[in-house]
């Protein structure tokens, strides 16, 4: 027999009438079988009022989520870290996890947002430059190195930028690099080669057959838009770009950090141009906060003031690039490549917000390109295997300057090769770059007499990269993959390995652009080419862009 408790509750002894008996035990049978189908019963009713409560709040939900989906702007920020690969964020993610003492799980916003990687070769070379990469973003094509938003056969093609200012929406442009430079030029101009900044700047204020496309500019460069006759121009002709743009309803904003501060971003009208340096704007490792604005700072008020404009009845296009990611990386500079990178990183951070608080927003992180060929490890010696296996993120902390900004402190210095190699020892390699021993062969190197200022960068950064373990393959570009990056609405959508013409092309899904018609409309401009003189020197007046 079991020891379990039987199913059914025993016979209780009875009288000596079996009938009776019979009775009492079929009473007790029935009052238990009552019992039970009461439970049964209340069990029941608690289930289905638990399944139609959960119905019930999944259509409620859904219904919600709907009536917010017909509200949504469309908006995209597009966010091009220039230079930008793998290993780059690798070397940034092991420096922040130095410097901050956070554990070896400790993520940068970039890392919790990875969702595949884009191929970026151009239409002539394996190795792209950036106004292909660029080009391929904003056309959704593949072209030329050193072509500016035109196709192989240097016909212009419709922009996705371009396209979304024709379908209503607002659109910007946020650079730390010059603004005619060759990513943003390539989302707001057509010329066949990245050289013609002059008319790029033209083609940005709207100078040419569309007519304005552009409804905000941060960045620097501002040096293109004074005639040559000014000082602080870099224009090989007469042409005020800035009186121009005003006459076409452009407002020029103030280059002074603290003014730019306390603009009310709801009470800018736009167009708004402001730039803050005549050339590119500066290193983070190098930058004055109280002069100049970071990327992020430019990034928080650009979206504030699309977003509060009076005319943003659609939503918006924002392309915004770490665009000194890669010069650092072209002078190989560890310093300040990875605090450009960090600066890049806090600029997402701020970005992923602002997509939290804006359903319906995509933000895409991609390079247009890897520059330097870095490897987080190097063997210092070809001779000797590399034992221990590392690299030394502490030889980067407490450099203080860039080697764009020393070089050619040491290529213009007036002293005698005394006092040059005596400033050499103590001020750049002990007081700026960290390095307290160097060798008489770097010593030599960095003042010989005549070097050049390439070189002077090259040997900088050979020594500082040494003391980090750091290596690098060129001084130009790379062929490899880059990471990509998206947060928000539909960013699920770019999973995977993918060329990068499709990232112009999911924008254009996105906000259901029509580049195509733009592009007919650009078929009869004159896309301004290095030999010809007559665009360089003659400014023709196009209307207003509506």
């Amino acid at each position: 027999m079991s020891d379990q408790e039987p199913l059914l509750p025993a016979a209780e002894p009875t009288s000596s009438d079996p009938l009776l008996g019979r009775v009492a035990q079929q009473d007790r049978l029935s009052t238990y079988h009552r019992r039970r189908r009461t439970i049964l019963i209340a069990f029941g009713i608690a289930f289905l009022l638990l399944v139609a409560f959960t119905v019930a709040g999944f259509f409620f939900t859904t219904r919600h989520k709907g009536d917010r989906n017909k509200n949504r702007k469309p908006n995209v920020i597009l966010m091009i870290s220039d230079g930008f690969g793998p290993a780059s964020e690798t070397l940034a993610r092991n420096y922040y996890q130095y410097t901050h003492d956070v554990p070896e799980s400790h993520q940068l916003p970039l890392d919790t947002i990875l969702v595949g990687a884009a191929r970026t070769r151009s239409s002539d070379s394996f190795v792209t430059d950036s106004a292909a990469g660029a080009t391929a973003y904003a056309c959704g094509i593949k072209t030329y190195n050193g072509a500016i938003g035109v196709n192989p056969e240097h016909k212009p093609c419709g922009t996705v930028l371009e396209s979304a200012k024709d379908k209503g929406y607002l659109t910007g442009l946020v650079v730390t690099s010059r603004v005619t430079h060759a990513t943003p030029a390539c989302f707001a101009a057509h010329a066949d080669s990245r050289t013609l900044e002059d008319e790029i700047a033209l083609h940005e204020i709207g100078n040419y057959t569309l007519g304005r496309s552009v409804d905000l500019m941060f960045g620097g460069g501002s040096c293109f838009f004074k005639p040559n006759s000014e000082a602080g121009s870099c224009r090989s002709d007469d042409t005020n770009v800035y009186a121009l743009a005003q006459e076409s309803g452009w407002h020029v904003g103030p280059s002074d950090r603290s003014i730019f501060d306390a603009l009310d971003p709801a009470s800018i009208l736009l167009p708004f141009l402001n730039l803050f340096t005549e050339d590119h704007m500066a290193f983070e490792i190098d930058r004055n906060d109280l002069i100049e604005p970071s990327l992020k700072d430019m990034t928080v008020k650009a979206l504030d003031i699309l977003t509060l404009s009076e005319e943003n009845e659609k939503g918006f296009f924002l392309m915004v690039e770490g665009s000194r990611i890669d010069m650092a990386a072209h002078n190989n500079d560890p310093a300040a490549h990875v605090r450009e990178i960090l600066a890049y990183q806090d600029t997402v951070a701020a970005v992923m917000a602002y997509v939290d608080e804006n359903p319906g927003t995509v933000m895409i992180s991609v390079s247009d390109h890897e520059t330097g060929g870095l490897s987080v490890g190097y063997q210092l010696d070809e001779h000797v295997y590399p034992d221990p296996y590392e690299w030394r993120p502490q030889a980067l902390v407490n450099v203080k300057r860039s080697i764009e900004v020393i070089a050619p402190l040491i290529t213009n210095f007036t002293g005698t090769s005394s006092e040059l190699r005596a400033f050499v020892n103590q001020t750049v390699f002990h007081d700026w770059l960290d390095i307290q021993d160097p060798t008489a062969a770097e010593i030599k190197s960095v003042t010989a007499k005549g070097l050049s200022y390439e070189d002077t960068i090259l040997y900088l950064g050979r020594a500082q990269s040494r003391r980090a373990v750091l290596g690098w393959a060129t001084h130009g570009h790379s062929a490899v993959d880059v990471n990509l990056y998206a947060y928000g609405h539909n960013a699920e959508q770019l999973r995977g390995n993918i060329e990068n013409t499709e990232i112009g092309k999911f924008i254009i899904r996105q906000m259901d652009l029509d580049v195509d018609a733009i592009t007919a409309k650009l078929a009869r401009l004159d896309v301004p080419s290095e030999g010809d003189v007559q665009a360089r020197t003659t400014v023709k007046h196009y209307p207003s862009h509506t």
